[in-house]
């Protein structure tokens, strides 16, 4: 057990103790405002005072968490043994306010003062301070409590403090099951009208084959994936659009008898959650509608879930799920860049800033997504690892959660993903 002092306990300071020490770290940590209680401790003993406390090892505060508003901040950078810090100050053994910068980063503090947004209402990561100064992809949370794990252990060598192993999770966006199959009477006839306008006789001739059950839907992989998981022993986490049709949410009908079989048939070898659709971002009870569709076909309650887009507004869309049951999310990421959009790689619990308090969601941080360098990066094929080897060496160095996304169409072959059914199985093997 660690103990912490401060002369100032505040909900930012709880959270972001049992942040790095509980939820990185995995020791239990606890923290007293009482001096008499900290120098009589056996514990290994951080101080987080201005105060010099005699065989304590020191942080020293730089304010943030003691604050209860949220301003625009100017935010200095250091070093500590060439990894990047936040809040540099003048301490000896932690050279920079630790639990400040980590609070900063995993809170997303910055995405509450900067109103920068893409077309899609979603932050850029062009704005971030780790894109600006060259962190996006690295987990600097994760390194910096490796660095300060590092140091308890030196200075109480009597302690022995538990380590993480890593560990590989496989996400799966379920955008669109079926590429041509189960879309209904006038949305097939649709399709295959315009195969015959564009003259894509290929596309007109696939569809028609399929649809007579000759070959087998371009999109349906399940199987494929199932294999995989079972080869390579990892944990896979499938996420099911089953909103209303729309421009963008262009899923299988959920009244599909095909399409229900196939969430019953993951959800044996899988965990099953929801893709709240694009059109919940402003129906709000579209929500609610959709998680009690999917509930009802696994006959179980849903409680993770992945915003479709990755459409992710702070506090709304956080208390919007919440509000629906949702105890997990696994949206923190960005569409257009790899890496880590909160410098963690490990799940968390969801600070309210605006409320002040912690809330009862857990965040699963994601660093890699396919459609990221095939349509931001419009990098080819061979050329993919090279982008994921250097993050996914990150986490294995921090003893993190590497958490990928990737989409079932994508191991179709079809355009725009011709020779990139390979690359999945590529990918966990570099992983696992």
């Amino acid at each position: 057990m660690i103990i912490v002092y401060s002369n100032h306990i505040t909900n930012r300071l709880k959270h972001t103790v049992k942040l790095v020490f509980e939820e990185v770290l995995h020791c239990r940590a606890i923290i007293t405002d009482n001096l008499e209680e900290f120098n009589s401790s056996t514990s290994p003993k951080v101080n987080y005072s201005p105060l010099e406390i005699k065989g304590a090892i020191q942080i020293i505060p730089n304010g943030l968490l003691f604050e209860n508003d949220i301003t625009e901040k100017e935010i200095p950078i250091g070093n500590w043994d060439e990894t990047i810090t936040l809040f540099p100050n003048e301490g000896k053994l932690i050279p920079f306010d630790i639990f400040a910068a980590t609070f900063y980063l995993t809170s997303r503090y910055e995405e509450y003062t900067n109103t920068k947004r893409d077309h899609y209402n979603r932050f850029l990561p062009e704005e971030s301070l780790a894109f600006k100064h060259g962190f996006l992809q690295k987990p600097l949370v994760n390194s910096w409590a490796k660095q300060l794990l590092k140091v308890i252990e030196e200075n109480f060598p009597e302690y022995s403090l538990p380590k993480k192993d890593y560990e590989f999770v496989a996400t799966i966006d379920v955008d669109n099951a079926y590429a041509y199959k189960e879309k209904g009477m006038v949305r097939t006839l649709g399709a295959l009208g315009r195969s015959l306008l564009n003259f894509d006789f290929d596309d007109f001739s696939s569809r028609t084959k399929c649809l007579l059950g000759l070959i087998p839907d371009p999109f349906d992989s399940f199987d494929k994936q199932i294999l995989l998981q079972k080869k390579y022993g990892f944990k896979a986490i499938y996420f099911f659009l089953v909103g209303d049709y729309g421009l963008n949410d262009k899923n299988v009908p959920i009244s599909s008898r095909k399409f229900q079989s196939l969430i019953k048939h993951i959800g044996d070898y899988a965990s099953v959650g929801v893709h709240p659709s694009f059109a919940s971002n402003k129906e709000l009870d579209r929500v609610k509608m959709e998680i009690d569709r999917l509930s009802k076909v696994i006959h179980a309650p849903i409680t993770k879930s992945r915003q479709h887009f990755l459409t992710l507004s702070f506090p709304e869309t956080y208390k919007m799920l919440i509000d629906n049951g949702i105890t997990d999310d696994y949206t923190m990421g960005y569409a257009s860049m790899l890496g880590f959009r909160a410098s963690i790689c490990s799940s968390y619990t969801y600070y309210n800033l605006s409320l002040e308090k912690e809330e009862a969601l857990t965040i699963h941080p994601f660093s890699i997504m396919e459609a990221t360098v095939r349509h931001y990066m419009n990098e080819p094929v061979e050329n993919v690892m090279q982008h994921f080897l250097p993050i996914i060496e990150e986490v294995k160095n921090v003893n993190g959660t590497l958490t990928v996304l990737w989409h079932n169409d994508s191991l179709s072959e079809l355009s725009p993903w011709e020779g990139w059914s390979s690359l999945y199985e590529e990918l966990i093997k570099a992983a696992v």
